[in-house]
Formats: structure tokens, C-alpha cells, sequence
């Protein structure tokens, strides 16, 4: 099957779905009800439970790569028994990898047969540190999502990201929102990365990187505002945002009932988010 991230994300949109559940799936933190066996067997048996309860509500799929490279190959293993579930089951969802990666082009080759290749995501997220040049490998993929990252919703993402750069006078960010949206993105499959936890900054991206995707890791456990992300951040359709939510939505409960305190939470969301967007 030819999977294409724009097209698939452009039909969730269309159906009026912002939210991405983030499968930060710490093996750590599962429920005890699916530690009985191997850390392979429970880390799918999570994911399909929360899937299986949320997949009607969502426009992405995000799982972070170190929850999973943490156990080597089980883990690994884990991850591609998950991506083969959703894309079987409910093939019209995309799913990204959170693996911020980063690194000469060389390296870049194999994190693409890697990601795309091997594992199948449909979209990753990347660091843009190195430049274009070295992420052209991962540019290359016209029908996959490449997320750049640009004001990420950690406290102290300011240290590098809000200096000023001398060639124009305004914080990296935005240098950086400004090269990926009008300047990478030839092949119109770039995506870039804001944090709900830095609203007004969300507003500005939004204004250089005209209506292209953004990505916004913050709500839930960091503390972004629903409210306040949607106002920011929609594009000129209303549309544009993959909302993403990961341990205030899968570990809601530690209990048997897990999968069903999940969709509570994610019902909960996706309701926030329609009443910002009608608000």
C-alpha cells in the first residue's frame, strides 16, 4: 500500500481530528495487568489496547523511539509489531516516529532505511542542528512527514533556540521556521514542531510558516492549554495541527481499566479542541 502522510493527515483534518496520542509506551509504567510476560508481548499488548480505544478520535500516532530502544531488539521488535497493527487495522492513520533525529547525510541514509524502510513510519521528527544539506536523505521521502523541529515545549529549549541570529536580527526559531517552510520544503511533505507550552511563540511560527503542519508535544502532563494552542495555531483552513498528548492520555490509569481511562481522556481532549475551534 502507498501511503502518503499529507494525504492521510489532510483526510483526518477533514473529519475534524487534531489529536495525536503519543505512545510513550515506558515499559516501566504499564499497567500491571500487561507486565505478566515479556517486555515485548506488554508493550504491544499496551498499544493495542490504546489504540483500539482511541483510533477514532485521533489524526496521528506518535510513538517516541527510547521508550523502545531502551530494550533493544524486544523493543525494537515492539515498535514494528505496533506500526504493522495500526496500519492493518486502521490504515487510513498515520503514525510518526518521535526520534528526533539528527546527523550527517551518511548517517541520515541508514535512520531512513531505518524509519521508512524497515520499520514503516509514515513521518519523523528531525533536528535541524546540521543544516539541509545533511537531512536530504530524509527530505528525499516526498510521501513521508518530515517534522522539524522549531521551539520544542521543554523549559529549557530557550537556551539555543531564542538567540537572536545576527542575520536577521530574530530568535533562531523563527530563522529556522522561516528556512524549513520557505525555503526546504520543495517536495511540500515538511512539517515543523512548536511546544503548546510557549503559546505566543506558537502564534508567530504560525504566521512564517503560512499552512503547513505543525506538531504540539505540551498539552497534558507539561501543561500547554488547549484553548490557547488552537487559537495560535490554526491555519487559515482552521485545520493544520497534529495536538499531540502522551502520558496525560495513555497513563490516566494504572488500573485494569486503562485502555478505557484512556479514551476517556482522549474524548476529553478532542472535545477541548473542537470547542476552541468553534469557540
Amino acid at each position: 500500500m502507498n501511503r502518503n502522510f499529507n494525504k492521510l493527515l489532510q483526510k483526518k483534518w477533514d473529519e475534524g481530528k487534531f489529536l495525536c496520542v503519543g505512545l510513550d509506551s515506558d515499559f516501566e509504567k504499564l499497567p500491571n495487568s500487561v507486565k505478566n510476560s515479556s517486555v515485548k508481548s506488554a508493550l504491544i499488548k499496551f498499544n493495542k489496547a490504546i489504540v483500539d480505544a482511541t483510533f477514532d478520535l485521533v489524526c496521528a500516532y506518535k510513538p517516541q523511539s527510547s521508550f523502545y530502544e531502551a530494550y533493544g531488539s524486544a523493543g525494537l521488535e515492539a515498535l514494528k509489531e505496533t506500526v504493522k497493527y495500526i496500519q492493518k487495522k486502521y490504515p487510513d492513520i498515520p503514525i510518526i516516529l518521535d526520534a528526533k533525529r539528527a546527523d550527517i547525510g551518511n548517517t541520515n541514509l541508514g535512520y531512513t532505511k531505518a524509519i521508512f524502510d524497515d520499520l514503516g513510519f509514515d513521518g519523523v521528527t528531525v533536528n535541524p542542528y546540521l543544516g539541509e544539506e545533511a537531512l536530504l536523505p530524509f527530505l528525499k521521502y516526498k510521501d513521508k512527514g518530515i517534522i522539524v523541529l522549531v521551539k520544542t515545549s521543554n523549559p529549557g529549549s530557550g537556551e539555543f533556540q531564542d538567540l537572536v541570529v545576527a542575520k536577521t536580527k530574530q530568535p533562531l526559531y523563527k530563522y529556522v521556521a522561516k528556512q524549513v517552510s520557505k525555503v526546504w520544503n520543495k517536495n511540500g511533505n515538511l512539517a515543523v514542531v512548536v511546544g503548546a507550552t510557549y503559546p505566543s511563540q506558537l502564534k508567530e511560527v504560525r504566521e512564517i510558516v503560512g499552512d503547513i503542519p505543525i506538531l504540539i508535544p505540551g498539552i497534558g502532563a507539561q501543561g500547554g492549554d488547549v484553548l490557547k494552542t488552537v487559537k495560535n495555531a490554526k491555519d487559515s483552513k482552521n485545520q493544520g495541527m497534529i495536538i499531540s498528548s502522551s502520558r496525560g492520555i495513555i497513563f490516566v490509569s494504572s488500573g485494569k481499566n486503562f485502555a478505557e481511562a484512556a479514551r476517556e481522556k482522549a474524548v476529553e481532549t478532542d472535545n477541548q479542541i473542537r470547542n476552541s475551534l468553534n469557540g
